[in-house]
């Protein structure tokens, strides 16, 4: 078992950005399968010119085709989106923008196929010259580029994010990262100019929401020597055990990140 991780930090500093609301139509360029249960679309447009993602982790909103196959996005007031009663509105979800490439006009973004929501059942059929509609980021959360470690727990939904980061990282870091993935074949080539460990987490069948493979491994984890910054995103009730889990072992609140990237039924 890991020992608890005492309170002897110094003080990092994050940085929260906002950034101006605004809703784009994206056009499909190219799709790719990446894995059986991930599949990458590349978007372009132009009203993609001007896009701002500052941060890892950072979200989009996507707004998918209505039943009628139009994208309605709700009115934006002064309390948020407002919702007409009777309006057919575009399905919508968030998404890690896992690339973006200014120079190129593009985004890509990386879609779970996972059942028959519309996100997925979207992403499953994408092709070329297809739009969709997104807004954001409204915001990006900056975290400190002076932690010795970064140590990463997540489960699929998380992948963009993870490697998208370890892409950030420059050489002299650190990063200790665990994925559970559905099986064997959805594993990724994930690349990094840090000192890199990854161990990959194969579900084979078991159920996500129930699943406690990350939980197992954060339990038998010890930091490494060094200051290190924990970031989680799975499922919401499990980022929340893993982020007491940390809590109880003495990790304190700047050093650490737990998001609830989906939420189980029931």
């Amino acid at each position: 078992m890991a020992g608890s991780e005492h309170a002897t930090m110094t003080t990092h500093v994050h940085t929260s950005l906002r950034h101006p609301l605004v809703f784009r139509t994206l056009e499909v360029q190219r799709v790719e399968t990446l894995t059986p249960h991930m599949r990458r679309v590349v978007f372009g447009g132009d009203e993609l010119r001007g896009f701002v993602s500052a941060a890892p982790d950072d979200h989009v909103k996507l707004f998918f085709p209505n039943s009628r196959g139009e994208i309605v996005r709700p009115a934006i007031g002064p309390d948020g989106p407002i919702h007409a009663p009777g309006v057919d509105y575009s399905p919508m979800r968030d998404y890690t923008p896992r690339r973006h490439d200014a120079g190129a006009n593009e985004l890509t973004i990386d879609f779970v196929l996972h059942g028959d929501g519309p996100a997925a059942s979207w992403a499953a059929q994408a092709a070329p010259a297809q739009t969709i509609g997104a807004g954001g980021p409204r915001g990006s959360m900056l975290v400190a580029d002076d932690f010795d470690t970064y140590a990463m727990f997540g489960d699929e939904t998380a992948l963009p994010a993870i490697g998208r980061w370890l892409e950030d990282l420059p050489a002299g870091k650190r990063a200790e990262v665990f994925v559970e993935i559905p099986e064997r074949a959805d594993r990724q080539a994930l690349t990094s100019r840090a000192e890199l460990r990854l161990a990959w987490l194969e579900r084979d069948g078991a159920e996500a929401a129930a699943s406690t493979r990350l939980e197992q491994a954060l339990a038998h984890w010890a930091a490494p020597p060094g200051e290190t910054f924990h970031w989680i995103a799975a499922e919401s009730a499990r980022a929340r055990r893993m982020r007491q889990a940390l809590v109880e072992r003495g990790v304190r609140k700047d050093g650490v990140k737990a998001t609830g990237y989906w939420k189980a039924e029931g």
